[in-house]
């Protein structure tokens, strides 16, 4: 996955953390969370506010 896959990533970080509640997690926290993931392979730098506000977003209607 990509920074840009977005909404794949929200749903895996959903299904692997579902002790997380994504409204109270501060960006670098998400950023972590992110680049953990097994299936994810982009450059950590690539990533900025805008794009860790949409997985938030994402991950936050998963919850729904």
């Amino acid at each position: 996955m990509l920074w840009t896959d977005v909404n794949e990533i929200a749903i895996e970080l959903y299904e692997s953390h579902p002790d997380i509640d994504p409204r109270y997690i501060l960006f670098t926290e998400l950023h972590n969370l992110v680049l953990g993931l097994e299936s994810f392979d982009d450059d950590p730098n690539k990533s900025n506010e805008k794009i860790l506000e949409a997985i938030q977003m994402n991950w936050i209607e998963e919850l729904d």
